[in-house]
């Protein structure tokens, strides 16, 4: 299945090396088993969002392992995809952009056309490519619009997708400058989330493994900070890893993070024997 991570230290920038590339279970590594495109997607000086994608293994990008060592942001998204459904491009390829946040999702939703029959030519004209998960990218954003409220506008559109299509996971991240949203709904699959202290001003973290170690590094030497990590499958054997449980929002705003359950089960709930060959095959 696809792989998901995000980051947010909320105000202090810092590159995301060893997560990336680094840990033993980095996700350049994962793409190995996810080949079929690479994203990564940050926020600018300015707090604009900013990604690179390319319908190749991340493994395989020279751009991503140069953005992985140079970047510097307060909040990173990044994936490894496994198609299900659209082609292997880079416009199929997450994170994906609309009004100036990312997204990135793990999963299945059926029905498209009914859930293009929510959108209007508007929401429509943000999408680029062709996949379920840009479709429900460009509902929640509709959504978020009409609440005026990023939380409740993710909320009543996951709810009304659960109520009304056939979902097998809708695992989601979702970031706005210095802000994180990690959705794990329902159970089918796993998301973590860890909570990194960087140490003392200046100071780069290092995490023992089997590989080479790598490294957190502050981009500003002025003060410490933490991160809260978001990511499909535990990264590196620290123990700090948590499971969110199945129907967990995830919200992380600045340095704060609360949860949230409020969803019920889906409505019509899709099993494995449910999917089609390569929908399958991407989901295990």
């Amino acid at each position: 299945m696809c792989r998901l991570f995000g980051m947010t230290t909320g105000r202090a920038r810092v590159r995301a090396t060893f997560w990336l590339l680094d840990a033993p279970l980095s996700l350049s590594l994962q793409s190995r088993r996810m080949p079929d495109g690479t994203g990564l997607g940050w926020f600018s000086l300015g707090e604009e969002p900013v990604r690179d994608r390319a319908p190749i293994a991340a493994f395989k990008d020279a751009d991503f392992n140069a953005e992985a060592r140079n970047v510097v942001s307060h909040t990173y998204v990044s994936h490894v995809r496994y198609a299900s459904t659209g082609a292997v491009d880079v416009h199929n390829s997450h994170p994906f952009v609309m009004d100036d946040r990312l997204f990135a999702h793990n999963g299945v939703v059926r029905d498209l056309d009914v859930l293009d029959s929510w959108l209007t030519d508007v929401d429509r004209a943000l999408m680029q490519g062709e996949t379920d998960s840009e479709m429900v990218f460009a509902y929640i954003t509709a959504e978020i619009r009409r609440h005026g409220d990023t939380t409740a506008g993710l909320i009543a559109a996951v709810r009304r997708i659960a109520a009304e299509l056939p979902v097998f996971a809708l695992n989601v991240l979702l970031a706005e400058s210095g802000r994180l949203w990690a959705l794990r709904y329902p159970e089918t699959h796993e998301l973590w989330v860890h909570w990194p202290r960087l140490g003392e001003p200046g100071d780069t973290r290092h995490l023992d493994s089997d590989r080479e170690p790598g490294h957190v590094r502050l981009a500003s030497h002025r003060e410490a900070c933490s991160a809260h990590v978001v990511a499909s499958e535990r990264m590196d054997d620290d123990p700090g890893w948590r499971l969110l449980a199945p129907g967990e929002l995830l919200v992380v705003d600045g340095a704060n993070a609360a949860s949230q359950f409020p969803f019920d089960r889906p409505a019509r709930p899709l099993t494995l024997a449910d999917l089609s060959p390569a929908e399958s095959t991407s989901q295990t």
